[in-house]
């Protein structure tokens, strides 16, 4: 654990701090709605997965669904957080045209996890711990389309019913990094989990923003909320303006009024959506459709024993297991599937090898093609092969590099690819004697040099590696220049 300065704003009276907390709405993974047995799956017809339920058709009456109720407890589990025994789903009333029962079941006094803990690793590898208030369920709302046709709004209500887990945050956050590096670490947790896939493109994982300024050491300021933002550097530009903006406005002589804001990424700035209510103002009733929700201890248990490695521990184990640098631990355990790929690739090799060929080659071109690791054509096999050919000295890094390609465009296994097109290494000390030899007399003025300048050797290695393509044995290249050269 380690503390860094907080993010601060010079205005004309002197410095002002930022204070963080965000509410992250995280669909939950599962194939039926929280209420209803509708499907859940993305990129349907407009109101193709809409249930009676739903659409709030009257006499229709809300089931619980009880394997959302299995993803909430284990995401409470896996945030060292108290999972409540009992707890209870309440009406939070509000009118919006894609909300057709005029409310939304949520969970308000007694959701059904309480306060736990998440610890973040930023960039740099220093830590913090922010706290969890609470994690409750409620349902999605529909949506509004307001691009189909100039003069109407359309209705969607696919979403409508989804289950959300609302996952609440103290403002322990302090930076819009910090706030970044939060959402990010969560995003981990509950894929690592299965709870949900965190695709924050599809809004499946979103976060609501409350910003606040105050001169250090005073008490907290009036917030405003900034809704639905889907991607960290979103996030830390809402941030940045919302923070400079309640600054200018505190200058000025004027207050912060608690509201509701959104932020349009095209500007890079926040605009007013609605003023803040109160929870007074949704009149929360418990909801008289839904009994109390009581969980048996067993259960619980029987959650928490299928846990599967997290991803604190999991980057805690990389490290240790393998020698692994922080950084390279930190990319690896972000994605569990990236982990198992490595620790598929990486046995029987040189863990630090296989770690820069998977975090940095491999990744990089997924990026590129806008891919994910499941989507990688080649398999953890092909990599291991790879730093196989390279700790037996048959390629050099610079060859690899050419292999890799060509793997990529599905010429083959390594090792076929360096056989078909003669990339092995060469390591012949005649052949790379005679190409030294006949360096060092074109050009004994810079052989004359290297006895002064070591630094000089370079030129000869560079040569030597062009005369052979590349094909050269670093290490035999470099023992061969030193005798030569002195």
């Amino acid at each position: 654990m380690s503390e860094r300065a907080p993010y601060r704003i010079d205005g004309r009276t002197g410095e002002w701090e930022v204070v963080l907390g965000l509410e992250i709405h995280a669909q939950v993974a599962s194939d039926a709605k929280l209420f209803s047995g509708a499907p859940t799956g993305f990129g349907a017809q407009p109101n193709e997965h809409v249930s009676l339920v739903d659409a709030a058709f009257p006499g229709m009456l809300p089931v619980i669904n009880r394997r959302c109720v299995e993803q909430a407890i284990r995401t409470g589990l896996g945030l060292r957080a108290q999972i409540n025994l009992v707890s209870r789903f309440d009406r939070k009333n509000y009118f919006y045209p894609d909300l057709p029962a005029g409310y939304q079941i949520s969970q308000f006094k007694d959701p059904i996890v309480g306060e736990g803990v998440l610890e973040v690793e930023r960039d740099d590898g220093s830590t913090f711990k922010v706290g969890i208030e609470r994690l409750h369920l409620e349902q999605d709302a529909g949506k509004s389309i307001h691009d189909m046709d100039p003069n109407w709004t359309y209705v969607d209500l696919n979403r409508a019913g989804v289950a959300l887990m609302e996952i609440v945050s103290r403002p322990d956050m302090r930076s819009p990094e910090d706030a970044a590096a939060y959402v990010k670490t969560m995003r981990a947790l509950v894929r690592r989990l299965g709870t949900c896939d965190g695709d924050m493109e599809k809004g499946n994982l979103r976060a609501d923003v409350n910003v606040s300024v105050r001169k250090p050491g005073d008490p907290l300021g009036t917030r405003c909320e900034i809704k639905n933002v889907n991607s960290m550097r979103f996030i830390q530009q809402a941030i940045v303006y919302e923070a400079r903006r309640q600054v200018e406005i505190l200058e000025d002589g004027g207050k912060i009024d608690q509201e509701t804001r959104l932020f349009d990424a095209h500007k890079g700035e926040t605009r007013s959506m609605r003023s803040k209510e109160e929870a007074h103002d949704y009149r929360y009733f418990p909801d008289p459709d839904l009994l109390p929700l009581e969980l048996d201890p067993a259960w619980v248990k029987a959650i928490e024993a299928t846990l599967p490695e997290l991803p604190d521990a999991l980057r805690a184990r990389l490290q240790t297991q393998y020698g692994l640098s922080s950084y390279d631990a930190r990319v690896l355990s972000a994605d569990h599937v990236l982990a198992d790929y490595f620790e598929t690739a990486v046995k029987g090799r040189d863990a630090k090898l296989t770690a820069n060929w998977v975090c940095n080659d491999l990744i990089g071109r997924l990026g590129k093609e806008d891919k994910g690791i499941e989507d990688s054509p080649l398999p953890p096999e092909a990599i291991a092969e790879l730093v196989a050919l390279i700790e037996e000295g048959v390629v050099s890094s610079k060859i690899a590099r050419d292999v890799f390609e060509r793997m990529w465009a599905g010429e083959g296994a390594p090792r076929a690819i360096v056989e078909a097109h003669g990339l092995t290494q060469m390591s012949d000390t005649g052949a790379l004697e005679a190409a030294i030899d006949k360096l060092i007399a074109a050009n004994p003025d810079k052989a004359e040099a290297v006895k002064t300048k070591p630094q000089a050797l370079g030129w000869f290695v560079g040569q030597v590696m062009k005369e052979t393509g590349g094909k050269a044995n670093p290490a035999t290249l470099n023992e061969l220049l030193r005798k030569k050269l002195g």
